[in-house]
């Protein structure tokens, strides 16, 4: 199947392929295909929101928070595509050949800038799982109570996704030698990590006392 086209496999492929001896889809495919899922909960909820008369003071509000999700949604299955591509890459730089002087110091200088290639994309799938968090906690409080629970869902998907998508960052950073980057995208995990677990609970408390 051609991966470029992961979108329009059906998830019954998707799973397929997953489930094989295929290295894409991988964990970061993966955590941005949950995260795509969580985004969609927010994009439900929102439209079960708007145009009722019951919500009416709060429908601009609620279109803000559609219309972000919406946006997420849409980088996310960028970063899926992103994330299998990447995985291409890294291959096509292994195989350089290596050997002349010459020849190895471009592919180790080719090799840095794919490993840093290939972890700025799980990093921004994470930073967008961040971002459904968010949209759920706006949502949270003011969306329709009869399918409130989902936006409870997209918070616990958005988190999982966040966390399964740095895993792809941590596997990469031991290769990279650039200090000052590692220590910058070090800092942003653990920033994530902590403000993730605040929002999800945050949201969930509140999904759960008006069910």
């Amino acid at each position: 199947m051609d991966t470029n086209k992961v979108w329009e496999w059906t998830t019954e492929e998707f799973l397929t392929v997953s489930s094989s001896s295929s290295p894409t889809p991988g964990g970061g495919s993966v955590s941005a295909y949950v995260g795509a899922l969580a985004a969609s909960m927010i994009c439900m909820v929102a439209n079960l929101t708007i145009g009722k008369e019951k919500y009416k003071e709060v429908e601009p509000q609620v279109k803000e928070i559609l219309s972000q999700a919406e946006m997420v949604l849409s980088l996310l299955k960028t970063g899926l595509s992103q994330d299998i591509a990447e995985f291409s890459n890294f291959m096509a730089v292994l195989k350089l050949p290596k050997s002349t002087e010459e020849e190895k110091t471009v592919r180790t200088e080719k090799l840095q800038e794919v490993l840093v290639s290939a972890t700025d994309t799980p990093l921004g799938i994470s930073q967008n799982c961040y971002k459904i968090l968010q949209l759920a906690q706006e949502l949270a409080p003011i969306g329709n109570k009869g399918a409130i629970s989902d936006v409870g869902v997209a918070a616990y998907l958005a988190e999982s996704a966040l966390k399964s998508a740095m895993l792809s960052v941590d596997i990469n950073l031991p290769g990279i030698k650039n200090e000052v980057y590692k220590e910058k995208v070090l800092a942003e995990r653990t920033r994530l990590f902590e403000q993730a677990a605040v929002l999800c609970a945050e949201t969930v408390a509140m999904v759960q006392s008006r069910m």
